[in-house]
């Protein structure tokens, strides 16, 4: 996957990964940003022409100053769609990209035809609060994320040991700058209205959860297949929040779903 810079609506320098042939698919991140050599990007481009613009304070995009409020992060995903050609892609998105995948297919539900939400962020629960992932040092993050840390935690780190001095340094300046961006639609809770638009969503949608999902419960897969009319959700086992790494292939058979 091709990495290069482009202006976004003369707002935005913005770092884009796009790779693959065949239908074009729009995939939003999440708080972690994407990862070098991202191995679930590289099982997307197999099937898809993938586009993945790095939200502002991500990875070498500008600073997210001008994004300011949940319409703001809404819009930005829709000028990279019109300012990289997209040809009404797949939209695909992850924990926070989920959360802004919702909103653009509410916000435009005559232009998102289909929609992935994957461990979707958005809603807020009292009964069941998402955990605050503002607070945790990274050796606390393999447990929170996966079902299975010991296989998959090596994806945080290159070398695998989080507790690295080098690692450690580079992580705490990159995590600022990311969750400053983040923090705008996550802090202090997750919410921002979304319920009271879900109801908006004409698109085909495929959610799913892992079921060990340890950030953000299973329960509110639940919640977002109430609330959208073409909704099917799919509960995945052996895997938690970051089920496209551990399980990419229920993702895949998620997305060939929608042709049908």
């Amino acid at each position: 996957m091709q990495s290069h810079m482009v202006d976004i609506a003369g707002r935005h320098q913005v770092e884009v990964h796009q790779g693959g042939h065949g239908r074009d698919l729009l995939f939003m991140h999440g708080a972690g940003g994407v990862f070098p050599n991202d191995p679930f990007l590289a099982r997307l481009e197999r099937d898809f022409r993938v586009t993945v613009p790095l939200l502002p304070g991500f990875g070498a995009s500008d600073s997210a100053e001008p994004l300011r409020t949940m319409l703001d992060f809404t819009l930005f995903g829709f000028d990279c769609w019109e300012a990289l050609g997209l040809d009404d892609p797949i939209v695909v998105g992850h924990s926070m990209g989920g959360m802004i995948a919702a909103e653009m297919a509410a916000v435009s539900n005559m232009a998102v035809h289909r929609l992935v939400l994957i461990n979707a962020a958005g809603l807020w629960l009292d009964e069941q609060p998402v955990e605050d992932l503002f607070a945790k040092l990274p050796f606390e993050l393999p447990e929170l994320l996966f079902h299975d840390p010991g296989k998959h935690a090596g994806i945080l780190s290159p070398d695998g040991d989080l507790d690295d001095p080098e690692f450690l340094t580079e992580f705490m300046v990159m995590n600022s700058r990311r969750l400053s961006t983040a923090g705008k639609i996550l802090f202090p809770i997750p919410e921002r209205g979304l319920s009271e638009r879900l109801y908006r969503i004409r698109a085909r949608t495929q959610i799913l959860w892992g079921r060990n999902d340890r950030l953000i419960a299973p329960v509110y897969g639940e919640r977002f297949a109430a609330q959208i009319e073409n909704a099917e959700l799919t509960i995945v086992d052996q895997a938690g929040h970051m089920l496209p790494y551990e399980q990419p292939d229920a993702v895949l058979a998620a997305i060939a779903r929608l042709h049908n």
